[in-house]
């Protein structure tokens, strides 16, 4: 299904999923902007989405390198100022070494990160093509593929744990490169010193100043590193979790909702039982029949929704006909809440957050067969 046309199509409208036939009814909803009602029938089956996961979205990281200048040699003077630049000189000499390495760390793990997100996102790319073009539901060569890209995306979780142990190390010498230069600045005022000692002591703390700030900034590039690997992370278990979902219905749906940067709900879902929203259903899904075909339809409806009202909250409703005995309504409404929960399910592994989500039950003398709605709030 083309994502945008069909967002476009589908957004404020409700939609109609029937078991028992293969396709999509809109119309206008109560909060929608048109000025007549109209309706169209699109046939799912014929219908195909342009890949948006963040495979189109590969990682980005800081390109900064920090080596250090080194250390100007100097010349015993003999004095106990002499001996304390020397000792300084030498705990500098050291500091920066391991800053050189660190660095090396760095400049290795950023490789290896690309190299790692590049392959994984190889295997996406290699799943969403054949989705694209059409496939069987649960092909096992996609199921293969997916598991070699969850293995691919925790290696890129094995260097983002690299990266915060070499940010430890990293912070230790900052804190080190700071005592060395408040200890440089605190020997001048050591008695008995010759000017040579004062000549290499300024040169000494220039060359402290500068590591420390080089220091200060491999520490900041590694932790906005870090900070973006966690997101990307996030966002890209997000999405692999919703490409599971279509590698099991074999069709392609797009980017997680939870990979967008959709607004958070203005206001908390009620709690189930407290009332649901008013006005016409943005998606009916009947459940006339065993496994109805509801998802691709479902994930573009909320992502349309989503486009248009980021902060927007939902309610899941199931629904059961209030027909036959009190114990038969009582089996229909369970059967109508097992179909709710199956389609909540769904949502979140589409990415919406169940925060986003307030689920309840009711009866209906107008239901025909057990039904899920889903209401805008």
């Amino acid at each position: 299904m083309s994502m945008k046309p069909s967002r476009a199509a589908i957004a404020g409208a409700l939609l109609v999923l029937s078991a028992c036939t293969n396709t999509v009814q809109t119309a206008p909803s109560a909060g929608a902007t048109t000025s007549s009602p109209s309706t169209s029938t699109q046939t799912a089956s014929t219908t195909t989405v342009a890949p948006t996961t963040a495979s189109s979205n590969p990682q980005q990281l800081n390109s900064g390198n920090f080596q250090p200048e080194g250390v100007t040699p100097g010349q015993p003077t003999g004095t106990v100022v002499g001996k304390k630049v020397e000792d300084l000189r030498g705990d500098l000499t050291r500091l920066q070494s391991s800053v050189a390495d660190e660095n090396n760390q760095l400049q290795q793990l950023r490789a290896q990160a690309i190299a790692n997100a590049n392959n994984y996102h190889s295997s996406i790319a290699a799943i969403e093509s054949k989705l694209q073009v059409g496939t069987t539901k649960g092909n096992p060569i996609l199921v293969a593929q997916w598991n070699q890209a969850q293995t691919q995306l925790e290696a890129v979780n094995t260097d983002l744990g690299r990266m915060n142990s070499l940010a430890n190390d990293v912070a230790s010498n900052a804190a080190l490169a700071s005592y060395l230069l408040e200890a440089t600045r605190a020997a001048f005022g050591i008695s008995g010193a010759v000017d040579e000692d004062h000549r290499q002591l300024a040169i000494l703390e220039d060359e402290t100043n500068r590591t420390t700030v080089l220091v200060d900034r491999l520490l900041t590039e590694l932790t906005e590193d870090i900070s973006r690997q966690t997101n990307y992370l996030g966002a890209e278990r997000s999405n692999l979790n919703t490409l599971a979902l279509a590698v099991n219905n074999g069709e392609l749906y797009g980017e997680s909702f939870s990979a967008r940067n959709y607004a958070p709900a203005m206001a908390p879902p009620m709690p189930p039982g407290s009332g649901i929203a008013t006005g016409r259903p943005l998606v009916v899904i009947r459940f006339d029949r065993d496994n109805p075909d509801y998802e691709q339809a479902l994930f573009a409806a909320v992502s349309a929704t989503l486009d248009r009202r980021p902060n927007a909250a939902f309610d899941l409703v199931a629904v059961a006909p209030a027909v036959g005995t009190p114990a038969q309504v009582s089996l229909n409404t369970s059967k109508a809440r097992r179909s709710a929960d199956k389609v909540m399910r769904s949502l979140t592994s589409m990415g919406l957050s169940p925060d986003r989500v307030s689920l309840s039950t009711m009866t209906s003398a107008t239901a025909q067969t057990n039904e899920v709605h889903l209401y805008v709030r």
